[in-house]
């Protein structure tokens, strides 16, 4: 199954890939010159379905934990100051997308939208310090019924060109459910109450929807 986001790239990359395969089938009379050209193309058509690809997930839902929004490998776990909303000190986890990741954006908790908000920015590489509040990113607070306000944010990568955001204040939203959608290469911070239990560590390899995150429960560095 592939994403909605990815249906326009894939016709218009088929259409293209069928014509570099007819045209070189046709045009050119080089045996090995040909089958490489439409080797290429098949290959560029696989890298682009694999990159749009939106597996199905049985979410195990739960309002301890938080799940984690996308694919990828945490780079960050730290405490830092979250100056766009909370205005206060958050544990912030961050999962680092590589081009090969499902991109799928899963809502990392059920709950309500409180805040929504598109940032135009720069193009820094995902795993750069600024790039959560340099690069063009989108800032969402879901408010739980039992962690309060959670936040996460998608941040744009050196070939992320766009971020999409289905997030809505005002929805009511459910763990694990597509919540958006962001193009080639990018990252997902998350921040996190300073009471909650990491359950993760860093360059842990985590899956949307799937893996924990974090818990209630005593701070793991108490």
């Amino acid at each position: 199954m592939f994403h909605k986001e990815g249906q326009k790239i894939i016709l218009i990359s088929l259409f293209l890939v069928a014509i570099v395969v007819f045209a070189a089938d046709y045009f050119i009379p080089i045996y090995w010159l040909k089958l490489a050209l439409q080797i290429i193309a098949i290959l560029f058509l696989i890298i682009i379905l694999q990159f749009f690809r939106n597996p199905k997930r049985k979410v195990i839902k739960s309002f301890d934990d938080i799940l984690a929004p996308v694919d990828g490998k945490v780079v960050v776990i730290e405490e830092v100051e979250e100056n766009e909303y909370f205005k206060e000190k958050r544990r912030q986890v961050s999962i680092f997308m590589s081009p090969i990741n499902v991109h799928v954006t899963r809502y990392p908790v059920s709950g309500q939208v409180t805040y929504s908000k598109y940032h135009p920015g720069k193009y820094l590489v995902a795993w750069h310090p600024k790039a959560s509040e340099e690069n063009e990113r989108t800032t969402i607070v879901v408010k739980t019924p039992k962690l309060g306000e959670i936040l996460y944010r998608q941040v744009a990568g050196a070939l992320a060109k766009r971020i999409v955001n289905y997030a809505i204040k005002g929805d009511s939203v459910h763990q694990g459910e597509d919540a958006g959608f962001i193009k080639f290469g990018s990252r997902v911070d998350l921040y996190l109450p300073l009471d909650c239990a990491i359950t993760v560590k860093l360059n842990q390899k985590v899956v949307g929807g799937k893996t924990c995150i974090a818990s209630i429960g005593k701070n793991d560095d108490a």
